[in-house]
């Protein structure tokens, strides 16, 4: 078993990233007996969006601590599993006020699978990585598209319910901002040709606990206040 030094920011952000996701995780599958039966579907995504993060955390931390070095493998494994199920919460919650087609739910997994495993080809190798990082960029912004212009911002806008509007802002937020680490880091390693030491891998876990929890927490959050309100028409 590796012992990690002090200073080892990278190690740590490893650790702070296994705990913080996994107290995520069982706060949001606790948080599925408060709210409304049509909210536990996109809170549990988020929780098994977490707990996959766990894994993919535990699994660069020994890699971290047997080569000193995380190869990128360990970092798009949980992203192509993670972000499609953070795509399907939110489908599901613009699901909540108005109800989307089932095509919509097929472009958004199948583009929110090949944005990640497009990345995964050019930084590994196997494609051109120029073209691989604008296909990757490519799918991303379709992913925007569709939430800023698409059925889903028409479904929020009807809600009846500020609470859903406003969460939706935030994870809209999230997927705007906070997803935008992952092609930043795609270009500086493709192409200004950084090599991952460990400052790269900590940015990586800094924004996936980041994109996970306040994600995961921001669904659970409107689902409680959308139960409340609910109570207190009642």
């Amino acid at each position: 078993m590796a012992v990690y030094e002090t200073a080892d920011l990278t190690a740590a952000s490893y650790s702070v990233a296994i705990f913080g996701l996994a107290a995520t995780a069982v706060l949001l599958l606790l948080g599925t007996a408060w709210v409304g039966r049509a909210w536990k579907l996109p809170v549990t995504l988020c929780a098994v969006a977490a707990l996959v993060g766990v894994a993919a955390a535990w699994e660069g931390r020994i890699a971290w601590g047997a080569a000193g070095q995380v190869p990128v493998v360990y970092h798009y494994v949980g992203w192509i599993v993670s972000i499609p199920l953070q795509v399907m919460a939110l489908y599901f919650f613009a699901a909540t006020s108005r109800r989307l087609g089932a095509g919509l739910f097929w472009r958004l997994i199948v583009v929110a699978v090949l944005m990640v495993f497009v990345r995964y080809l050019g930084e590994a190798a196997y494609m051109n990585a120029t073209l691989a990082f604008l296909i990757g960029l490519v799918f991303w912004l379709y992913i925007l598209g569709e939430l800023y212009f698409g059925g889903m911002d028409d479904a929020v806008r009807e809600a009846e319910s500020d609470a859903v509007r406003s969460g939706y802002f935030w994870l809209r937020l999230i997927v705007t901002i906070g997803w935008a680490i992952y092609p930043l880091g795609n270009f500086l390693t493709a192409f200004a040709g950084i090599p991952d030491t460990g400052e790269l891998t900590v940015a990586y876990n800094i924004a996936d606990i980041l994109n996970r929890m306040a994600f995961g927490v921001a669904v659970l959050a409107t689902g409680v206040l959308c139960a409340s309100s609910e109570t207190r028409r009642d």
